[in-house]
């Protein structure tokens, strides 16, 4: 009862919504929906329910004036200025070079952020035309501190990449992170949860979306 009561003391001081956000990260249809350029994470967030859960989320923080920010991927047709270095690159790109188009370029239904987060006026959407992880090649950290965060809570996918790098450099940015165990997913399962328990656990505070809307409820 102790570790509870310290742990809910913990998340109360930290989610204060004045200086608060949630950041989804890459959750469009292209990424997590049926034409995913990786069919087994589509799989997993679809078993996992997850979507569902971070549009309740997103609605919650809203109710009680969090603001939500998307950090999403999207590419040019032509792919100008963008680096194909690694391996996830190369299968973006052999997905192209056979269909024509690229899962998440600009303008496209595949680009957009999935329905369930419900898109509000208020949310802010933060694009980012190259590199893996959400700070680089973006501004989301100076939009982050022009809105007054400290306390990051993080979505999304992938946990074997994304959400890894969103965390960390988050962290190195000297944010607060929190990560909601039921709202992000990776491939597979198992590993997911060793990276969640044994590494991530390290840098950001792991907690599910019913504790989070437990401390929000009580606002």
């Amino acid at each position: 009862m102790e570790n509870t009561a310290r742990h809910l003391d913990l998340l109360t001081r930290l989610l204060v919504p004045q200086t608060t956000a949630v950041l989804t990260m890459e959750l469009q249809n292209g990424v997590v929906g049926p034409d995913a350029l990786l069919p087994a994470l589509h799989e997993a967030v679809t078993e996992s329910g997850m979507l569902t859960i971070a549009g309740r989320v997103c609605a919650a923080a809203r109710d009680v004036g969090i603001r939500i920010v998307h950090a999403t991927a999207q590419d040019r047709t032509d792919r100008a200025g963008a680096a194909e270095n690694c391996k996830i690159f190369a299968l973006a790109s052999k997905r192209r070079s056979h269909f024509g188009a690229g899962p998440v370029d600009i303008g496209t239904f595949g680009a957009q952020l999935v329905d369930e987060l419900n898109l509000q006026p208020s949310d802010v959407v933060v694009p980012r035309l190259n590199g893996m992880a959400p700070f680089t090649g973006s501004g989301l950290d100076q939009i982050l501190r022009n809105l007054h965060t400290s306390t990051i809570v993080l979505m999304g996918v992938s946990v074997n990449l994304g959400v890894f790098g969103a965390a960390m450099a988050a962290v190195d940015l000297g944010y607060q992170v929190i990560i909601v165990r039921d709202a992000v997913a990776g491939v597979p399962t198992a590993y997911t949860n060793d990276v969640l328990n044994y590494s991530l656990s390290m840098i950001a505070t792991i907690v599910s979306s019913d504790e989070l809307l437990n401390v929000w409820g009580s606002i």
